[in-house]
C-alpha cells in the first residue's frame, strides 16, 4: 500500500482519496527531516561554490577543508534552521500535492472513469507523472522561495563571529529584509525558483521510469525500489536543472541594497544573472559546484523517500 503512494503500480485496495492525501502530507514532513540531515553539508558547499569565484575556493574539497578549519563542523550546517522547518513543509506540500495532482491527471485526463475505454488497472504514462511534478514544483515554490532565499544569504556569511555578520540568524535575516524591502524582498528570486522547479518534470517522470523497470526486471522489495528509484531520479533532475539553480542562487544572494547596506544590486533580471555567470566562467560556470550537489542528490533523496514510505506504512488508514 505504501509503495503505491509514489510507485507507478496501482494499489490492490486503494484507500479513499482523503486518507491518501492525509498520509502523503504527514509523511512528507519526515521526508524533509531526513533530507536535511543527510544533505545540508553538501548544500552548503554547493552554494558557496556557486556564489563565489575560484579565487576563494579551488574546488569542493578545498571549500570543505577551509570551512572545517575556519568554522568547524557547524559551519557546514549554517543556514540549516530555515530548511529544517521549511523542508518539512516543502516535502509535505510537494509529496502531498504530487499525489493529488497525479490523481487529478489520471482521473480527468489520462484515464477518466467516464470514458468508454477506462481501465482501472491502466498506469498513467511517465510524462503524466512529469506533468504532475511540474504542478507540484510550482505549488511548493511559494514556500521554497523565501526559505531558500534566507538559507542562501546565511550560507554565504563567511565570518566565524556572529557579531561580524549582517544577519545573526534566520529570524534576524527575515526581519531585516522585510523591514527594508517588504514581502517582495522576502520573496526575492520567486521567478527563478518557479523556473528551476519546473524541471521536476524530469525528476518524477524518471522516477516512474525507474520504478517500472525495477518492478519488472528485479526482485527488489517496494521500499528498495523507492530508495533506488528516488536516488537515481534525483540525479536525473539535477543533471537537467543544475544550470538554472546556479542562476537562481546568484539572484538570491545578490545584494538587495537600500537600508540593508549590503551592496549594489547587480541582477535586476534573470537574464542579467545568467549572463554574468557565463562572462565569469563560460559554459562551465553553469556547472560550478555540481559535484557536491550530484553526490548529495542520491543519498539525501533516497533516504527522504525511504523515510516517507516508512511513515506511510506506519500511519493508520
Amino acid at each position: 500500500m505504501a509503495a503505491a503512494s509514489l510507485a507507478p503500480a496501482p494499489a490492490p485496495a486503494p484507500a479513499p482519496a482523503q486518507t491518501k492525501n492525509y498520509k502523503g502530507f504527514v509523511a512528507g514532513v519526515f521526508s524533509g527531516i531526513a533530507k536535511l540531515s543527510v544533505g545540508h553539508p553538501f548544500d552548503t558547499i554547493k552554494v558557496r561554490l556557486q556564489t563565489t569565484t575560484s579565487s576563494r575556493f579551488t574546488g569542493p574539497l578545498d571549500c570543505l577543508r577551509l570551512t572545517l578549519r575556519n568554522e568547524g563542523i557547524l559551519g557546514l550546517y549554517k543556514g540549516a534552521t530555515p530548511p529544517l522547518v521549511g523542508w518539512m513543509f516543502m516535502d509535505s506540500i510537494m509529496l502531498g500535492s504530487l499525489t493529488v495532482y497525479r490523481r487529478l491527471l489520471r482521473d480527468n485526463l489520462f484515464n477518466p472513469p467516464w470514458h468508454p475505454l477506462h481501465d482501472p488497472n491502466r498506469a498513467m504514462p511517465s510524462y503524466g507523472h512529469g506533468l504532475a511534478g511540474i504542478m507540484a514544483g510550482a505549488t511548493v515554490s511559494f514556500v521554497a522561495a523565501p526559505v531558500e532565499h534566507v538559507k542562501a544569504r546565511l550560507q554565504i556569511q563567511y565570518a566565524a563571529k556572529k557579531s561580524e555578520r549582517l544577519y545573526s540568524g534566520p529570524i534576524d535575516c527575515v526581519k531585516k529584509i522585510y523591514k527594508g524591502h517588504g514581502i517582495r524582498g522576502v520573496y526575492h528570486g520567486l521567478g527563478a525558483t518557479l523556473l528551476f522547479r519546473g524541471f521536476f518534470f524530469f525528476w518524477w517522470g524518471s522516477y516512474d521510469v525507474f520504478s517500472r523497470w525495477m518492478g519488472k526486471h528485479t526482485s527488489l522489495s517496494a521500499p528498495a525500489i523507492n530508495f533506488w528509484a528516488g536516488g537515481l531520479s534525483a540525479q536525473v533532475f539535477w543533471m537537467t536543472s543544475y544550470p538554472s539553480d546556479v542562476v537562481k542562487q546568484r539572484i538570491m544572494t545578490d545584494p538587495l541594497g537600500g537600508v540593508l547596506g549590503d551592496g549594489v544590486k547587480r541582477f535586476p533580471r534573470w537574464k542579467d544573472a545568467a549572463t554574468a555567470v557565463y562572462k565569469e566562467g563560460g559554459a562551465m560556470g553553469y556547472w560550478r559546484g555540481f559535484l557536491p550537489c550530484f553526490l548529495r542528490a542520491f543519498p539525501a533523496n533516497a533516504m527522504a523517500l525511504l523515510a516517507f514510505e516508512a511513515v506511510m506504512r506506519a500511519l493508520p488508514e
